[in-house]
């Protein structure tokens, strides 16, 4: 069975350039601890939709920054 996906906003240069207006500016007023709060708070949610994911999302990103440091040319962190 094949599914038809189609969008339902049509793409257009001044959406386009509005996303990239938005996502440059609309957190730009958060701490690094208030930006760390909601992302803590994203994944409490996630996990009480999925509880498959992970437990702590530290550990789950572990492997992506060692692999991020190592690919900046970054020493192993401590």
């Amino acid at each position: 069975m094949y599914a038809v996906y189609l969008e339902v906003i049509e793409r257009t240069p001044r959406l386009d350039a509005f996303e990239k207006q938005y996502g440059r500016e609309a957190f730009r007023s958060l701490s690094y601890a208030e930006a760390l709060d909601r992302f803590t708070a994203l994944w409490v949610e996630a996990r009480a939709l999925n509880p498959d994911f992970g437990t702590d999302w530290r550990e789950d990103l572990e492997a992506d920054i060692a692999l991020a440091r190592a690919l900046n040319g970054l020493p192993p962190a401590t």
